[in-house]
């Protein structure tokens, strides 16, 4: 059916005929190519020991100016093979030649990087998609991209200071070799792969995905895998039919839209960050401890939305700032509120065939008070126990209007309206905000689980609010600066 695969690896053209759609990157790499420097920790996109580069053309993924190529670390545990069609995969043994250890690999052994060595190889492959990329070497850029690798001997002292004695991109006269070897393999047609009556299609365009996904409405819509990775990598589900739109170009586009970005479905959260810093810089801050890089690197806002997760962290920051969510079937299109769009758990507002093309996020009105708040366990890379937006309107003493959603407190992502309620037409008082909070009692029923009680949950969710207020009336400083996100 179709075509084959085709990527480059090491600079070698290679194509994969008759493989699982759902086969893995890592499981490609370790027991069908005997690359087993890729190693295996937690299957789910957590720990980095899989971590691989892919180099894709700047033109289809909008990579830095001036770069003919994107360089990025992802996890490849969750990726599927299909994914790496049209692109340049570098693994850890990708980087020695002839004997000799490329600079990442030689200032992690003067800076004694290694510890036991079954993580080493995943430190290494970030450090070289970052150094390949250009990117800062100070210590806090250093560990904001590293924070999606973890190491089991706590020796991060070494490896950050490895990051900062690798050096420049030793290589970076073949990159335009690489692009053109890249524009060589760029497909012209969509992929669409079968093997033992499971098929899996990648449309170059929405058009093209409107149309395959009508007439497979059962198919399970991919997109960053971050999510749909796990269902088979740990609940051993079977997929019967998977449509990607990671190659859909006309999806992968943030537009400026003046008071608003509007952002497609096919955008990472690496390549959303800019464009939603400039809304509000909570939503940058969000974005920067939402997950390792690994995971922003593949992972896109909107699937993060149309998954449903009652945990999600981008949901209640959306609603909050009134995002609304684009949807497609087919040639019809609707628009709806995104708090709309969920229903109860593991049900959304979506028609069979139809799928989230794009969401849609105002910019928040300058004197608003808009805060996003996350409290998780692990400072990085953690899913929250509470996730808050809050945006409320001040004038003259007085609330006009508030939005104030919550994660991890409900089935869904949800308003708390009976609080809302309570705070509009009432003087902006610490008095009225704690009478306010009272009211979340009758808004949510939250539960108890291993991230958190429901009375914790209750008791955080209000202090959340409450601290909004105090960053607000300048009562006390905020814990980072005033545009802050605050985090447990």
């Amino acid at each position: 059916m179709g075509r084959p695969i085709r990527f480059l690896l090491d600079g070698q053209v290679r194509e994969l005929w008759g493989i699982d759609p759902t086969l893995t990157v890592l499981n490609l790499l370790r027991y069908h190519l005997r690359r087993t420097g890729t190693k295996e920790g937690c299957a789910e996109g957590d720990c980095g020991a899989c971590t691989v580069a892919l180099a894709e053309l700047e033109e289809l993924e909008g990579g830095p100016a001036g770069q003919p190529v994107r360089f990025r670390a992802v996890n490849a545990c969750i990726l599927f093979a299909p994914m790496l069609d049209g692109r340049a995969l570098f693994t850890v043994e990708s980087l020695g030649r002839e004997g000799a250890l490329h600079p990442v690999q030689q200032a992690m052994v003067d800076s004694h990087g290694s510890q036991c060595g079954f993580c080493t190889p995943g430190f290494v492959m970030s450090l070289y998609a970052h150094q390949r990329e250009g990117a800062a070497t100070d210590p806090q850029s250093l560990k904001d991209m590293l924070a999606g690798n973890l190491c089991r001997c706590t020796g991060y002292g070494p490896i950050l200071a490895a990051g900062q004695a690798m050096g420049a991109d030793p290589e970076a006269s073949v990159v335009a070799g690489l692009a053109t070897a890249l524009a060589a393999i760029r497909p012209t047609q969509g992929l669409a792969l079968e093997h033992k009556g499971r098929r899996f299609f990648s449309p170059r365009s929405a058009d093209e995905l409107a149309a395959v996904f009508a007439a497979n409405p059962d198919a399970t819509i991919l997109a960053g895998g971050t999510d749909v990775g796990l269902w088979v990598t740990k609940q051993q589900r079977i997929l019967d039919t998977v449509i990607c739109l990671n190659d859909a170009a006309d999806l992968r586009v943030v537009e400026d839209l003046g008071d608003a970005v509007r952002i497609g479905a096919g955008v990472r959260y690496a390549d959303a960050h800019a464009g939603l810093a400039r809304l509000h810089p909570a939503f940058g801050e969000l974005l920067r401890r939402l997950g390792g890089l690994q995971v922003r690197n593949l992972g896109t806002v909107c699937g993060n939305i149309a998954n449903g997760s009652p945990i999600g962290d981008m949901p209640p920051a959306l609603i909050a700032a009134g995002a609304t969510l684009a949807m497609r079937q087919g040639q019809v299109r609707r628009q709806m509120p995104l708090e709309d769009y969920f229903l109860a758990y593991g049900r959304q507002d979506r028609r069979p065939g139809e799928f989230v093309e794009a969401v849609i996020v105002p910019k928040p009105a300058k004197g608003r008070v808009f805060q996003i708040a996350k409290l998780s366990k692990r400072f990085d890379q953690d899913i929250s126990a509470v996730c808050a937006g809050i945006s409320i309107g001040v004038a003259d003493g007085q609330v006009t209007d508030a939005r104030i959603a919550f994660g991890g407190m409900a089935a869904t992502p949800k308003r708390a309206t009976a609080c809302e309620a309570a705070l509009v037409g009432q003087p902006w008082t610490r008095a009225a905000v704690e009478a306010a909070i009272a009211k979340l009692a009758d808004d949510f029923a939250p539960i108890d689980d291993m991230r958190a009680s429901a009375g914790y949950r209750l008791e955080a969710a209000g202090n959340m609010i409450l601290r909004a207020y105090l960053d607000a009336a300048e009562v006390r400083p905020s814990l980072r600066d005033a545009q802050a996100v605050a985090y447990g």
